[in-house]
């Protein structure tokens, strides 16, 4: 996995998790779905590319 591409995926992890909580927080039901699809989208990128590693 390079260093980007896990940099990137961490990112997105973060952002996701921080728009969750901020809809979760604010009372705003869209931002916390799109924050949240925006986390599973980083983990499910992080897994592919840990899958990738293993193939190697």
């Amino acid at each position: 996995m390079s260093v980007v591409d896990k940099v990137k995926n961490t990112l997105q992890r973060f952002t996701g998790q921080s728009k969750r909580t901020a809809g979760r927080v604010s009372g705003d039901p869209g931002l916390e779905t799109r924050g949240a699809a925006e986390k599973i989208g980083g983990d499910v990128r992080q897994a592919g590319e840990k899958l990738k590693d293993t193939t190697r």
